[in-house]
């Protein structure tokens, strides 16, 4: 690659021929984070989709590999790559926002307009045992109906091979 692009990398920069996913995810994820431009180049499946979202957020521009081989195409783009402001843009610290809710919660004794209403269900409606149960039921109704059907045509089958027998004799 090097003697592709006539620039050598730096030792922070790495370059592999096959990375598992869930790595790379996290570290597209740290790198949105840390403000680390990246500069993708799909090849197949998914990939283009994950650089899409990335570019459209302002933390990835992609690389085509029609437009890599262009002499300056890959270091202009890491140079646009914008970094990662949109993420870290927070009007408050984090401790003066957790002062802020603790501080809330206190005011308004206990907060109870922001709780889940999860706690106030019954236990078989909280872990769907409902809904479970009612596929259930679909799923036995569909196979009663399916074994009867089969039933009845075994049995018209066994009637009409009868009826042939006496006609016969």
């Amino acid at each position: 690659i090097t003697e592709a692009f006539g620039h050598q990398f730096g030792k922070n920069t790495l370059l592999v021929d096959w990375m598992p996913q869930k790595d790379l995810l996290g570290h597209l994820k740290e790198a949105i984070y840390h403000g680390v431009p990246v500069v993708g180049l799909p090849v197949f499946y998914d990939q283009y989709d994950n650089l899409l979202r990335l570019q459209d957020r302002g933390a990835a521009k992609i690389l085509t590999l029609a437009t890599v081989d262009k002499e300056d195409t890959f270091l202009k783009t890491v140079k646009e790559v914008l970094l990662s402001r949109l993420h870290r843009d927070q009007p408050m610290k984090p401790i003066d926002t957790a002062l802020f809710w603790i501080e809330f919660v206190i005011r308004h004794q206990g907060a109870a307009h922001l709780r889940t209403e999860s706690h106030r269900l019954p236990w078989y409606s909280y872990y769907s045992v409902d809904v479970f149960l009612f596929f259930l039921f679909v799923v036995a109704v569909i196979t009663f109906l399916v074994v009867m059907t089969f039933r009845l045509l075994c049995l018209a089958k066994c009637l009409k091979e009868k009826t042939n027998q006496t006609k016969k004799k």
